[in-house]
């Protein structure tokens, strides 16, 4: 039989500085090791979670003597729910630690020093800033320490909420968000009694079987709202039932709909949403321009910050009016449409299909001449027949996935050598691996980091290219 390993306790450790990912660093006889959920200056007891040579992981056990600084989180649900895990860091240092990061990367992957490196733009607002949220349903709540302590007979096992951090069939039963306005709570709350009331099935993931299953909301600044209720199969009369009941219970929504999802999966962009009230899209605005967004539609999620972000992608790429620009990755066109007023061209590709017809249609609404877009893979589109067909760039704005740019974009870039690059990015440390390859050919002439997710460790970053003089 294999021995059960016992985890090591250490005590009273001094939490020493910040890493990557949200996550603290100690030091322990010569080894580093990662805490979530501490901030520097805290003292702790530890549990180690996992050893390696030179590192290890470990969870707070007890909380002897707090930083100074250390704020109380201000939802009921931190500690257990997986988002905001900063909530009891000042939003400043908050701001400080991920420069830092972005910073780190750009020296330590990229190996390069840029020639400007700006402060980071923090969100004016910190709680309610977001304009999408999803909620899943499940017959299996995650219960809280306190309560398999306990060994109480649980009664209530339903959940609507977000999933469990590390655990994929279970889902914490949210009562409060902060991520968005009031709405967002009322909706989800609204819901959930009446579907226990009238004794409506929860899905439950690891047999396929329940009825309710996701929720999706969409508030913009516009004041328009969106729902989108998934469900596993059609039941037309509870359905009608519920939808009705939110429709009388939240009445500022503008668009409801719901779509029935058989699979395994929970993605809804191979599906198609039914429109049960309301014109199926909600209206956003960014500036002076409008785009119209579907229950399948990619944008920015933090609408103000996404106007502050623009601007710095503007600003960097110094456009004069007569240039051609292209927008890689470009989901709904919002970047190349947001700069269409200081460019003679943009060109946008997309690999998704939908966005790029949202894309043409924000075009048309905004009565926007000079944008072109193209759906398909970006790698497999953008080749030297189709710069040669649409035109040299003279400038490239790329916004690729986490997972950063493919390689034979990044050589296929190389080889056109577009006199400027910007290149928005979420994640800081692909996006430095991307600047270290182009590097042969490129000075990085500025970096500035956009927080779009206070109280989360999640980076946007700006960075502006230029090809080496010859």
């Amino acid at each position: 039989m294999r021995r059960k390993k016992i985890q090591q306790a250490l005590h009273n450790i001094l939490i020493t500085g910040f890493a990557a990912e949200g996550k603290s660093i100690a030091k322990h006889e010569g080894k580093v090791i990662f805490v979530p959920g501490a901030i520097p200056g805290d003292r702790v007891d530890l549990l180690i979670t996992r050893s390696k040579k030179d590192w290890a992981e470990a969870r707070i056990t007890t909380l002897i003597e707090p930083a100074a600084n250390r704020l109380i989180p201000f939802c009921k649900h931190f500690g257990t729910c997986g988002g905001c895990k900063w909530q009891m860091l000042p939003y400043a240092d908050q701001l400080a630690y991920k420069q830092q990061e972005a910073i780190q990367n750009i020296l330590r992957i990229a190996k390069v020093e840029p020639k400007e490196i700006l402060p980071i733009l923090g969100s004016e607002e910190t709680t309610a800033y977001r304009n999408k949220l999803e909620f899943t349903f499940s017959n299996k709540r995650y219960l809280s320490f306190e309560e398999v302590k306990s060994a109480a007979l649980i009664i209530q096992e339903n959940a609507l909420g977000y999933h469990a951090p590390g655990v994929f069939d279970k889902v914490i039963d949210i009562e409060e968000c902060f991520l968005m306005d009031e709405v967002n709570n009322l909706i989800r709350n609204s819901i959930r009694d009446f579907a226990l009331q009238h004794q409506l099935s929860f899905y439950d993931i690891k047999e396929h079987s329940g009825w309710l299953r996701n929720i999706i909301i969409r508030k913009c600044s516009t004041g328009n709202l969106l729902v989108n209720l998934c469900l596993h199969y059609e039941d037309e009369s509870n359905r009608v039932a519920l939808l009705d009941f939110l429709l009388e219970k939240v009445p500022s929504i503008t668009t409801l709909l719901y779509t029935i999802n058989p699979k395994w999966n929970d993605s809804i962009y191979d599906l198609e949403p039914v429109v049960y009230f309301g014109p199926g899209y909600v209206i956003e605005k960014l500036g002076s321009l409008s785009f119209k967004i579907g229950p399948k539609s990619f944008f920015q999620t933090n609408s103000h910050q996404g106007k502050r972000l623009y601007d710095v992608v503007k600003d960097f790429a110094g456009l004069n009016g007569w240039e051609t620009v292209y927008d890689l990755y470009c989901g709904t066109g919002s970047i190349g449409l947001y700069l269409h007023d200081v460019a003679k061209k943009i060109i946008g590709v997309e690999t998704v299909a939908e966005a790029i017809e949202d894309a043409k249609e924000n075009a048309g609404m905004n009565h926007i001449s000079n944008a072109q877009f193209f759906a398909g893979d970006v790698i497999k589109i953008c080749n030297a027949d189709f710069f040669a067909e649409q035109g040299k760039p003279d400038l490239v704005i790329t916004d690729p996935p986490r997972a950063g740019m493919h390689e034979k974009l990044i050589t296929t870039l190389m080889e056109i050598e577009p006199p400027r690059i910007v290149y928005v990015s979420c994640n800081t440390a692909t996006q430095a691996r991307d600047i270290g390859i182009l590097s042969e050919k490129y000075d990085l002439l500025k970096l500035r980091p956009v927080d779009m997710f206070p109280h989360t460790h999640h980076i946007e970053c700006v960075a502006l290219l230029q090809l080496k003089k010859t």
